[in-house]
């Protein structure tokens, strides 16, 4: 195994060793989705979707 690869795999491991405990401090102390958030987040996604299909029917 070449040097460069052990390297990379000990800065990816201490990065995660990192950034766990400000991931799980984030992700409890989010604030909850209502049905309007999620509506207004569904919409812009199935106009993309609509778009994306009407360009591959034209192809």
């Amino acid at each position: 195994m070449d040097w460069m690869k052990i390297a990379s795999a000990v800065a990816l491991g201490m990065m995660i060793l990192v950034l766990a405990p400000r991931a799980k401090e984030i992700l409890t102390n989010t604030p909850k989705g209502s049905a309007s958030d999620w509506q207004a987040a569904l919409l812009p996604l199935l106009v993309v979707l609509g778009v994306v299909a009407l360009l591959m029917s034209a192809v």
